[in-house]
């Protein structure tokens, strides 16, 4: 049955009981994805950009800022026809959705100045990484432009977990995440299932339901049926794994953890990724990274239509227009139009003259940035892959400089490989920024070698990113605290005169570039309605 011919069959209370079944079985993330099967709009709610019918007098529109919000507003409006002009202070399109490859360059405020001497052929993302199978808009744009995707390896039971600081034997150690989500499925189970037996849930079922609801306990936790007691599975691994002949013949299972070791452990709150409604176990990525969709949309984009090293002084307005003073390579001057469409980050905007109405100033005040680092290291041996049989996915531990390291879910069985170092937020990541390059890398080699014995032997070079220090961004992405959602965000989603806002950060997508593109098309679709009326 597809996903049509069981939406159609599927009706009142059955849909419901359906859901509520997918809930009991797979949390949160599992009902999302049922709703979404049904036809529920659960997943990003804009899955193609407006149609913009009929063609304006004043169709003038300067766009500011060529990231993804200003690229999809750029294009839907030409589209339109109408005449666009994209102020860029960068040298490149994409704003955010930065791959730092062999040549590419930063400095960051206060830094020095970095320049990546990766491979050819080889990149790490330092903006956006993956995509989720639900966020229509930017899969909208990779179709369009036939953008080539790949799986993004999400979640990998392979991969470790390291809480250096947890008590216990399991303390110190890496641990496959598969083997610590085994146990705690198992154990779980277990309880569950001699609870049940013993009456515990009578209040809250039938006999009937009970006896279901054991029944898939056993199966689901790998419970013994005749007596409901955990003692492992082969889907946590072997100490000896099966292979031909008498020996090694059926190989020796693992045995499980003590339930008492894997909860002082702490390792069962680093489960917990895939469970969110932006996180799946595979997910997309572009094929040579994320910087290739905005470069495909800036391809379709008429030649000369972006000014790139321009940046913005001064924003006015009057009821009959724009002006916007920039200034590029020293050269100023005064651009004209009808309209304008802001991309900007607030973070930014809000250093800049910007003429807008007080009622705007005071709600961007209410908005702030995240503090985002990431780091890429070049390894000349694969040895997460060779040596330990991992292919992509994260490693997850409790020190907060470091967050996460992940593994490339691309080039696999080739020599050599960048992995993401640290994907630091916060106070952690306003620490290490403060660090030059080279600690920066010192601190990720130094904490990858307590997880990975071919850390330091196999590391060439690396590059950093500290998305708040950096200039036209100050920030990874928008925050909105749960008043400045409620009272800023309203007024900064409707236009002041003619200059409406977009981005990610006016958007419940916040940090993703469905978020963006979503809301350059709600923007764009808003100024057409006025500009038809003249």
């Amino acid at each position: 049955m597809n996903d049509l011919d069981m939406g159609m069959a599927l009706s009142g209370q059955t849909r419901r009981y359906f859901l509520e079944k997918l809930a009991k079985a797979g949390g949160t993330a599992m009902l999302l994805a049922g709703m979404d099967a049904l036809g529920f709009g659960i997943g990003s709610a804009m899955a193609a950009p407006p149609s913009l019918a009929g063609t304006p007098k004043k169709n003038r529109v300067i766009v500011l800022g060529a990231g993804n919000a200003g690229l999809a507003s750029a294009y839907e409006l030409t589209k339109a026809g109408y005449a666009v002009t994209v102020v860029e202070a960068r040298a490149f399109a994409g704003g955010r959705a930065q791959t730092a490859r062999k040549g590419f360059q930063l400095t960051e405020l206060g830094g020095q100045p970095q320049t990546c001497d990766f491979d050819e052929g080889l990149y790490v993302n330092i903006g956006p990484w993956r995509i989720p199978y639900h966020h229509h808009s930017t899969l909208h744009y990779t179709k369009l432009f036939n953008v080539p995707l790949e799986l993004f390896n999400n979640d990998n039971d392979a991969s470790f977990l390291y809480m250096e600081k947890a008590p216990g034997p399991l303390g110190g150690k890496p641990i496959r995440k598969g083997q610590v989500a085994a146990d705690l499925l198992g154990y779980t189970s277990e309880i569950l299932a001699k609870l049940s037996q013993q009456g515990a849930l009578d209040a809250q079922m039938s006999g009937a339901d009970k006896e279901r609801f054991i029944e898939f306990l056993v199966s689901f936790g790998y419970l013994s049926k005749k007596d409901f007691n955990y003692t492992g599975t082969a889907g946590r691994g072997f100490l000896v794994e099966p292979g031909a002949g008498i020996n090694p013949g059926p190989g020796k299972p693992s045995s499980p953890y003590a339930i008492t070791d894997v909860l002082n452990s702490g390792m069962g709150k680093l489960l917990h990724s895939v469970s969110d409604w932006e996180q799946q176990r595979t997910m997309f990525q572009p094929v040579q990274g994320m910087e290739q969709i905005p470069k495909a949309i800036a391809r379709h984009l008429p030649d000369g239509m972006i000014r790139f090293s321009t940046e913005v002084q001064r924003i006015r307005q009057n009821g009959n227009g724009v002006t916007i003073d920039v200034v590029k390579e020293g050269q100023a001057e005064t651009l004209t139009a009808d309209w304008c469409i802001c991309t900007i980050p607030l973070s930014v905007l809000k250093t800049i003259d910007h003429g807008l109405s007080p009622r705007f100033k005071t709600a961007m005040e209410k908005s702030s940035y995240a503090l985002v680092g990431k780091m890429g290291l070049q390894m000349k041996r694969r040895f997460w892959e060779e040596d330990h049989s991992i292919y992509g996915g994260h490693v997850y531990c409790d020190n907060p400089e470091i967050n996460s390291i992940s593994l490339p879910s691309t080039g696999w069985q080739s020599q050599k490989g960048v992995l993401l170092g640290y994907y630091n937020f916060g106070a952690a990541a306003a620490k290490v920024s403060g660090r030059s390059a080279a600690d920066r890398v010192a601190t990720a080699v130094d904490y990858g070698q307590k997880i990975f014995p071919a850390y330091k032997e196999s590391f060439e070079t690396g590059f950093s990113v500290a998305w708040h220090r950096v200039k036209y961004n100050l920030g990874g992405w928008g925050v909105w605290s749960e008043d400045a959602r409620a009272t800023a965000y309203p007024v900064l989603t409707e236009p002041d005169d003619r200059i409406y806002l977009a981005g990610e950060h006016l958007s419940y997508l916040g940090g993703w570039q469905a978020g963006a593109f979503e809301s350059a098309w709600q923007q764009v679709e808003r100024l057409h309605a006025r500009a038809m009326k003249g």
